[in-house]
């Protein structure tokens, strides 16, 4: 038995480099359909994302739609509806933008749990004292249908990072305080307040 041997013309540099060239191109072209896939998974409906976050490993859903993912572990008491909290905050929007962070308002925040949106408030009672989270929240338990001026569109999905650093009890000064500014606002909002007459 004889073998015949066929002589393989040898490739020219350039057609190599064209070669690989267009292998990279491709794998571009690849990884830009594929994030563009997970970016309209982010910007389109909200339940939409919430449902498929929520398969995945380390992400709880709560009754009221929060969803949330432990970061760092705590310990201790964790915060009531009336402590206030000091935390560190990012705030994004489904695309990523950050929309506000608390680094940029001089540090960590404090205020009432009950005075910040209602995922926030929920979110911070779940966390001990030293926790960080990831929160993901549907568009009503952020700023609903009417959004927040320029800033946040209407019925937008939220995700936010916190950290809880510290929280304590209200006063009863501080408490008194609370309540006359939410009845003024009320009376300024014309949702009544004490009634007249």
């Amino acid at each position: 038995m004889s073998v015949t041997a066929v002589p393989i013309r040898p490739i020219k540099k350039g057609s190599l480099v064209k070669l690989w060239a267009g292998l990279a191109a491709l794998s571009l072209a690849i990884l830009w359909l594929a994030y563009q896939g997970t970016e309209s998974l982010r910007t389109g409906d909200p339940r939409f994302f919430l449902a498929q976050n929520g398969k995945r490993d380390n992400v709880v859903t709560t009754a009221s739609g929060l969803q949330y993912e432990v970061l760092r572990k705590g310990s201790g008491p964790r915060p009531g509806a009336t402590d206030i909290v000091t935390f560190n905050y990012v705030g994004r929007l489904a695309d990523g933008t950050i929309f506000d962070e608390s680094a940029k308002q001089g540090g960590p925040a404090t205020a009432p749990v009950f005075g910040v949106v209602p995922g926030v408030s929920e979110a911070l009672q779940l966390m001990n004292k030293g926790s960080a989270y990831r929160i993901w929240m549907p568009p009503e338990l952020g700023y609903g249908p009417q959004g927040s001026g320029d800033t946040i569109p209407p019925d937008s999905m939220l995700e936010f990072d916190l950290d809880l650093v510290d929280f304590r009890s209200l006063t009863p000064e501080e408490e008194q305080r609370i309540q006359m500014q939410m009845m003024q606002m009320m009376q300024q909002q014309g949702g009544g307040g004490q009634p007249t007459g």
